[in-house]
C-alpha cells in the first residue's frame, strides 16, 4: 500500500507525463492524490460572547436618538376652477363659435310653434345676436363675409366671463306687463322686464375684507392650516407635536388636530405615509428626562390632512396657540421662518 503511494507521488510530481501515460489517465491520479490526503480541520472558534469585551452595564445604556415629531399640513381643497388665463379665454370663445360654424344649423320649428309667444321671442333675440348660442358675442356662423371672422379680435370683451355672464342674464330676462310680477325692474323709457337671479361672486365678501381665519376666502386655491403660539418669540408653524409611546404617524396627526385645534372639525388624514420630512439637529446633546438618553434633535413627519367641514377652535387647547391662518402657498412662504419653509415648499400645491 505504502508502495502503490509512493508510484503515485512520482508519476503526479513530475513536471511532463511519460509517453506511457495518457492525459486523462495522469489527470485521474492527481485527483486521487487530493482525496487521499485529508487536511486538519481547524478548531472552532469560541462564539462571539465569549470574547466581547461590553459589560452589562453599558449595553444597558440607551444610545443617543432623535425625538420623533409628527405635524399636519391641514388643507381645504380648491372650490372652484382656476382663474383662465387671457390665451385659454380667447381659446373657449373661438373654439365655441367654431362650434356654431361647423354644426347643422338650429331647428326654431321643432322646438316652438309659428305665431306663438315663443316664437316671437325667438325671433327678436335672433334679430340681435344672430347666432343661437347666446354667449360667443354678434356673430353670424352663415354669412358670407363673416363667417368665417370667428377670431377674439384685441381688446375685445366677448371672451371674459363677466361680459358672457351679463350677456346670458340679458337673454334669460322676460318681458312683463305692470302687475304681473312685483319683482320687475321699473326704467323710464325701456320696458319692464322681470329680474333673473345672477350667479354668485368668486370674491367673497372674506376675499374683500381680508379675513384669513375664514374657510370662503381664496375659493380658487389650496389653504393650508397655520397656527401661533403666545409670546414675541412666537412664530407662524402648522400644528405639530410629539409622537406618544407606540403611537404611529397617523395617529398622532389626528390626535395633535383635537389638541390644538379642537374637536369642531370634520377631518381625514390622507393615508399612513408622511408626504415630506425634516430634521432638526441641536448644537448640543440634551439629556431626555424621560428616557435617560442623550437627544441629538428632533425628526418632523409631515401628514396630509383634509378638512371636509367645521372650523378651526383654539380654545382650550393643549399647546397654548393663540391665533390661527388658513394660507395658501404663496402666503405660507411670508409667514413662516427660512428653514421651515423650505422644509415643505416642495409638498404643498401651488393652487
Amino acid at each position: 500500500m505504502a508502495h502503490g503511494n509512493n508510484v503515485l507521488k512520482q508519476l503526479t510530481s513530475r513536471p511532463k507525463a511519460p509517453p506511457s501515460i495518457c492525459p486523462s489517465c495522469l489527470l485521474s491520479l492527481r485527483q486521487q492524490r487530493f482525496v487521499s490526503s485529508a487536511e486538519v480541520p481547524s478548531p472552532i472558534e469560541p462564539p462571539f460572547a465569549e470574547h466581547s469585551t461590553l459589560s452589562p452595564h453599558a449595553s444597558s445604556l440607551a444610545q443617543p436618538a432623535y425625538k420623533i415629531k409628527a405635524s399636519v399640513l391641514l388643507s381645504r381643497p380648491p372650490l372652484l376652477t382656476h382663474d383662465l388665463t387671457p390665451f385659454e379665454k380667447a381659446y373657449f370663445l373661438y373654439q365655441r363659435r367654431l362650434n356654431e360654424r361647423l354644426a347643422l344649423p338650429f331647428t326654431r320649428y321643432f322646438y316652438y310653434q309659428r305665431g306663438t309667444p315663443g316664437d316671437v321671442n325667438w325671433k327678436r333675440k335672433m334679430k340681435e345676436r344672430q347666432t343661437p348660442a347666446r354667449d360667443i358675442g354678434n356673430y353670424n356662423a352663415y354669412s358670407k363675409d363673416l363667417g368665417w371672422n370667428d377670431e377674439l379680435l384685441v381688446g375685445a370683451s366677448e371672451s371674459e366671463p363677466e361680459a358672457q355672464i351679463e350677456a346670458l342674464v340679458r337673454d334669460a330676462e322676460v318681458e312683463v306687463k305692470a302687475g304681473e310680477n312685483e319683482e320687475v325692474e321699473e326704467t323710464a323709457g325701456k320696458k319692464q322686464k322681470q329680474k333673473v337671479e345672477r350667479p354668485m361672486p368668486r370674491v367673497t365678501e372674506a376675499d374683500r375684507a381680508g379675513d384669513f381665519q375664514s374657510l370662503n376666502r381664496a375659493l380658487t386655491r389650496t389653504l393650508y392650516l397655520v397656527v401661533r403660539g403666545q409670546g414675541e418669540k412666537a412664530r407662524w408653524e402648522f400644528p405639530s407635536g410629539f409622537l406618544e409611546v407606540k403611537e404611529s404617524l397617523n395617529t398622532a396627526a389626528e390626535r395633535l388636530l383635537v389638541q390644538s385645534a379642537g374637536s369642531n372639525m370634520n377631518t381625514w388624514i390622507v393615508g399612513n405615509m408622511p408626504i415630506g420630512y425634516r430634521t432638526i439637529r441641536y448644537q448640543r446633546k440634551i439629556l431626555d428626562q424621560e428616557t435617560g438618553a442623550g437627544r441629538l434633535g428632533e425628526k418632523v413627519f409631515f401628514m396630509k390632512g383634509r378638512i371636509m367641514a367645521g372650523q378651526a377652535n383654539l380654545s382650550g387647547n393643549k399647546f397654548g396657540l393663540v391665533d390661527f391662518k388658513w394660507l395658501a402657498k404663496d402666503e405660507i412662504e411670508k409667514e413662516l421662518q427660512p428653514s421651515d419653509w423650505n422644509s415643505v415648499r416642495n409638498v404643498l400645491l401651488d393652487r
